[in-house]
């Protein structure tokens, strides 16, 4: 009876040695995630997506997964992130458009300030739980004080930049909007090297994150939103110079260039049609000097993207040194379209010119791009940037919110392709979740209701199981600034309220007219009529404010003065 007694003991021991081994090595088995995503990247920025600068890295990952060209976002940063995070719709989880240009009259009501709001859950938080690594390096612009910042949100490790934007080169601010720039380490202030640059600094800390705890066999999140190309747009003048000439022509050849190479490359449709977006210069009417300063300012931003390109090179390179480049999934993508801002002018200068001046930044063509120095591309160069798209950020048309999205690695199976298949920021969050393996919160967590995801999980589409995302009657809802959209199929609806002062609503079909040059509205005015339904119904869902009479964005912006 002894015997019998110890074997089954022994059995017992044994068995639960192996359930531990089997879950040890699944948990092994699971994928890394590597989620990129740029700042202000437009349409048709990348290689694949018939651009004229250099991203073979991006490239490789598009050759080796599936990329998206009919994906869509915000036409900002910050919802656009906090949707990215969470699955859940830019009004309910905190972040309706970024605080910096929420009126007052908004900022009164607890689901309007801009800020990740305690009832949502992060992506970080519920792979963390699952015992994965979560890590991030870049931009975070989801709120300052402690319990907001992302080592409060479900990240191990970070490095985190809690405004709109910063300097590329020091620690310095952008903008006279804030007092300092706001760096933050695991949570407390961080003082940045004297050898930094954004998108150098962020991969040598991702590395060294993942590098910290490679011999424990579990998984990693790293979560990368690069400052790349925010402004002030810079980079190094090696990568600048590298295309010298290349924007000589004007924005019109360019823009031109860029649509042929698309459709060549099946990113857009044949023929696709494109306006002039309204406000867009005659290159002709420029002197030469204005010219040439337009020019180079594309030239610094290629550069900025290239550099980008080759850091994100080092950690594709870093992960096949340690074996795990097969087991990572990739994700990259845009926060938003291509930044359209009109802050200096053709000529060079700008409204912030004494700000300039007393802080030292520099504007002129000689070292622009370099340490000390102050760019943005300006309104008629995103025009490239977007192409062959109408206009860019801030705006909810196309040029605004569809962005390239590329996805390689396990789980991806659709390989070297392309797909025009309509997807939705807040889709990527269950996305990833699926490949993980990782379980949905479920609208709750901690014993606490939560905003449920909303987005639809396309790993399935993925894997090659399924043959659409979003069926034909499904209707998407977006609303930023007084802007608003539903996206129904292959149509959405649109007016751009403040940004172009519109009263009456479009309708375009987006998947055989990405350049929404065809209206629709008086065509199929029961479609319109059928869609204004949704959107109204989803208005009233999301408790979306109306924005208040005269509001401005760049005046709510700098209402603090350009001190």
């Amino acid at each position: 009876m002894k015997d019998f007694y110890l074997r089954f003991i022994v059995s017992k021991l044994l068995a639960l040695f192996l359930l531990l081994n089997a879950a040890v090595a699944q948990q092994g088995d699971r994928p890394n995630v590597v989620l990129i995503l740029a700042d202000d990247l437009g349409y048709t920025d990348i290689s694949p997506f018939g651009s004229e600068i250099n991203t073979p890295n991006i490239a490789r990952l598009a050759a080796e997964g599936l990329s998206f060209t009919n994906y869509h976002t915000a036409a900002n940063c910050a919802p656009a992130r906090a949707m990215l995070l969470t699955g859940v719709d830019s009004h309910r989880n905190g972040v309706p458009n970024i605080p910096e240009s929420i009126p007052p009259e908004q900022m009164a009501y607890d689901h309007y300030q801009g800020v990740l709001s305690d009832n949502v859950v992060t992506l970080a938080s519920l792979l963390q739980a699952s015992g994965y690594h979560t890590y991030m390096t870049g931009k975070w612009h989801l709120g300052h004080t402690p319990a907001l910042l992302p080592s409060a949100r479900g990240f191990d490790r970070t490095i985190a930049m809690a405004d709109t934007g910063a300097d590329n080169w020091e620690q310095r601010t952008y903008l006279p909007i804030y007092q300092q720039a706001n760096w933050y380490a695991d949570g407390q202030t961080h003082t940045l090297p004297d050898d930094f640059y954004s998108s150098e600094y962020f991969i040598d800390k991702t590395i060294e994150f993942i590098d910290s705890n490679q011999e424990d066999d579990q998984p990693f999140f790293a979560y990368i939103p690069f400052q790349a190309v925010h402004m002030p747009v810079q980079a190094p003048r090696e990568f600048s110079d590298k295309y010298a000439g290349i924007y000589d022509e004007g924005w019109s050849v360019m823009r031109e260039k860029r649509r042929v190479a698309a459709e060549a490359a099946g990113v857009i449709p044949q023929n696709t049609e494109m306006i002039v977006t309204p406000g867009t210069l005659s290159w002709n009417s420029l002197t030469e000097e204005q010219q040439q300063h337009h020019a180079r300012r594309m030239e610094v931003y290629a550069g900025m993207v290239d550099a980008m390109d080759l850091h994100i090179g080092r950690l594709m390179a870093y992960l096949e040194s340690i074996d795990e480049y097969d087991n990572t999934i990739f994700i990259f993508t845009s926060d938003n379209g291509a930044e359209g801002s009109s802050i200096i002018s053709p000529t060079g200068a700008s409204m912030l010119d004494q700000w300039f001046n007393r802080v030292g930044y520099e504007t002129g063509i000689e070292t622009l791009g370099e340490k000390g120095s102050w760019v943005a591309i300006g309104p008629s160069n995103a025009t490239i940037a977007a192409s062959p798209l109408s206009f860019y950020k801030f705006h909810a048309n196309e040029g605004g919110l569809r962005v390239p999205l590329v996805m390689a690695g396990p789980g991806i199976e659709q390989r070297g392709l392309l797909t025009d298949e309509f997807v939705f920021v807040t889709d990527l969050a269950p996305t990833i979740l699926s490949l993980t393996g990782v379980a949905d919160h479920r609208g709750s967590w901690d014993n606490q209701p939560v905003e449920p995801i909303i987005g639809t999980d396309f790993s399935n589409y993925l894997a090659g199981n399924a043959i659409e995302i979003h069926g034909e009657s499904e209707p998407i809802g977006y609303e930023l600034g007084g802007s608003s959209v539903l996206f129904k199929g292959d149509y959405k609806i649109v007016i751009n309220r403040f940004e172009q002062n519109e009263t009456q609503w479009h309708l375009f079909n987006i998947k055989v007219d990405p350049g929404e040059s065809r209206d629709l509205a008086a065509e199929q005015p029961e479609r319109l009529a059928e869609m204004l339904a949704d959107y109204e119904e989803w208005e009233e869902a999301n408790n979306v404010l109306p924005m208040p009479e005269g509001y401005n964005r760049g005046r709510t912006i700098f209402s603090g003065g350009l001190n």
